[in-house]
Order: C-alpha cells, then structure tokens, then sequence
C-alpha cells in the first residue's frame, strides 16, 4: 500500500512552481532586450546599404559627369577657327571637360546651336558670333538657359553701336597690332629700298567690323607716322572677308591705279592680303614688287610653304590655339568656381616670314 509524503508533494510543487517562474523571467528577459536587438539589427541593415568605400570599389564607381561648355565660331572651315577648337580641346583635357564645338554662320544658327547647348547640359559657351550686332539677342538667349558666355576675337556690340564692355571679351589689341602691320610694312620698304614714288599701299578695309576698321587704321597710322605719303595710301572696301572678297577690291584699285609699280598690302586678316595677292599676280606685278602682311599667321602657312616666294611676305602671329585655350579655361574655371573672367583680356602679336614661320608655329602647337 503505498503513501504519499507529504513533504514531497510540497517540494514538487515547489520545484514546478520555480520552473514556471524561471521561465517566465526568460520571457521577460527577451522582450525587455527586444529594442537592443532590433537597434543592432537595424544598424546591420543601414552598414550593409551605405555607399561603399570609393577606395575599394575603384574599379566599379561611376565617375562625375563632366562639366560642358560649348565653342562657337562663325567660320568652322577656316584653319584660325581650328586652331582655336584645338586650343579649346588641349584645355578640356588638361582641366577635365567636354568642349561641344559648333559652326554658326548666320544669326539663326547662332540660337539654334544655344538651344542645343542647353539640352546638352551645357554650362556656357564662348563664341566669335558671325554678326556682332546679334550681341544683344545672344545675350538674352543664353541668359534665359542660364549659360554663361565670353566672346572671342569679335566683341559684341550693342544697339546704341557701342561696345557691349559687361561681357567678358578675348581677343587682340586691334590698334596695336594693325601698328605693328605698319611698322613691318616700312621697314621692308626700307631694306629693299624702294623709291616711295613708285609705290602704293592697297588697304583691303571691312569697316562694318570694329576690329577691322581698327587694324587697318591702325597700319595706316604707323605708315604715315614713318613718313609715307598719305596721299599715296589707298582704300578700297571687300564685301566678304573672304580671298575672294579681297580679290575682287583689290582688283578695283590696281585697275585704277595702274601708274603703281610695287605695292604694300595690308587688310583685316591673311586672307585678305592673301586676295590681294592674287589680284596682283592677276595684273602681271612681279612678286619681288609686292609686300604684303597679314594678321591671324595660320591661314598663310600654305602660302608661305611654297618653293617660290609669292608678294605674301609675313604676317601678325595671334595664337589661336592660345584663345582658345585661355577662353575655355576662364570659362570652365567661372562654371566650376564661381570666378568670373577679366571683362577685356588682350592678346600680342609675333611677327613670322618664311624664314621662322616653322619654328614659331612649332612652339605655339600650331604645327606639330
């Protein structure tokens, strides 16, 4: 017959009631310690979704979209322009931005290819606007796309036909430079010794143009100061400043002036002397009888490469791939930092003959 102990009924009790008590502490335990765990999980989760260390994903990251700026020229065919495009491009990748070049001719073009621009992504631009009276429109344009602009080599004008001067410009001291023309012009007369009164000098002028009215007036100046006789200096107007533009002006005046035998040429740029030129080999002139000097130095390398010399004696080197190197990395530096361009930047000439042409153009990265 068995019994029960009543002591051992009391300490199973005891013992069930303390397992049921250690486990409901337990439970306690893990909902008290619930937000620690879901803290550090959390923070798993947020350590595993964090941008990864750019040093150790190198090789995978994507870089930076490059800043874009646009270059505008209203003549892409003529070597000047492409020599300022290869100046914009040795910039851009030196500095580590992309140059968006385009050709405007005309007006329309010129707020066609702005459009373009801004649905490019593009930040500014610089430009050689193909009219500088188009300044204001242009302006307009570019600020309602929020790009900012410097011109080059033209600046703009405004509608009172001043000087547009809150622009940031590039480009030549036209007076200097067309004294310098002046300068080299008399000193040739001068070693080759040529009686003044057989000579003439034919001034292919543009005077629609500030920059070129400025350079020409500035030869003449330097030629009368020297102590030519004005009344033996002559104009005669282009339409286009283009060679045969000038061809057909300076035709004009040697058909007028045929008591002339030897002659001194000056014009806008090379390819006005250039026309020019033509036009006096057209009349039979020989070519030791004609001096003529240019401005810009790149489209007259061809001319000044030829076995026989031709009356096309020299020209006014103005870098142009420096412009277009200096214009670009203003531009880029006032995109990227905020530091605005000189208002009015002036550039030199050098002057270059058949005989330093090659080394000269060498060292501006002209030639290669």
């Amino acid at each position: 017959m068995g019994f029960s102990n009543p002591l051992t009924k009391e300490n199973d009790s005891k013992s069930s009631h303390f397992k049921i008590t250690r486990f409901e502490m337990s439970e306690r335990s893990s909902l008290m310690n619930l937000p620690a765990t879901l803290t550090l999980a959390l923070g798993l989760l947020v350590g595993c979704s964090r941008a990864p260390d750019p040093a150790a994903t190198a090789s995978g990251a994507k870089p930076p979209a490059k800043i874009k700026l646009g270059f505008l020229v209203k003549q892409p065919e003529e070597p000047w322009f492409q020599f300022e495009w290869k100046g914009a491009d040795r910039a851009a990748a030196q500095s580590g931005f992309e140059v968006i070049k385009l050709g405007v001719p005309d007006g329309e073009k010129v707020i066609a290819a702005i459009d373009n621009l801004a649905a490019l992504g593009a930040k500014g631009f610089v430009i050689c606007t193909p009219d500088v009276r188009l300044g204001p429109a242009i302006m307009r344009k570019a600020h309602s796309a929020g790009l900012k602009v410097i011109t080059v080599d033209d600046q703009f004008v405004g509608p009172d036909n001043r000087f547009m001067t809150d622009v940031p410009y590039l480009g030549m001291s036209a007076s200097k430079i067309g004294e310098s023309v002046g300068v080299a012009l008399w000193t040739e007369l001068q070693r080759r010794r040529w009686p003044i009164a057989e000579t003439g000098v034919c001034v292919v002028t543009f005077a629609e143009l500030d920059t070129a009215r400025h350079r020409t007036d500035g030869a003449i100046a330097a030629l009368a100061a020297a102590g030519f006789p004005a009344n033996r200096i002559f104009k005669t107007p282009q339409k286009t400043t283009d060679v045969p533009g000038s061809f057909d002006a300076a035709n004009i005046l040697l058909t007028q002036h045929p008591e002339v035998k030897r002659w001194l040429i000056c014009a806008l740029n090379d390819t006005g002397v250039l026309g020019a030129v033509r036009a006096t080999e057209g009349r039979g002139i020989p070519a030791e009888h004609v001096i003529g000097i240019g401005i810009n130095g790149t489209d007259c390398i061809d001319e000044l490469r030829k076995a026989k010399p031709t009356g096309f004696h020299g020209s006014m080197l103005v870098s142009a791939p420096g412009e277009g190197f200096r214009t670009t990395e203003m531009l880029y530096r006032w995109v990227k930092d905020g530091t605005p361009p000189p208002l009015d930047t002036r550039t030199t000439g050098i002057f270059i003959t058949r005989e330093n042409f090659e080394q000269v153009l060498k060292q501006e990265g002209i030639l290669p």
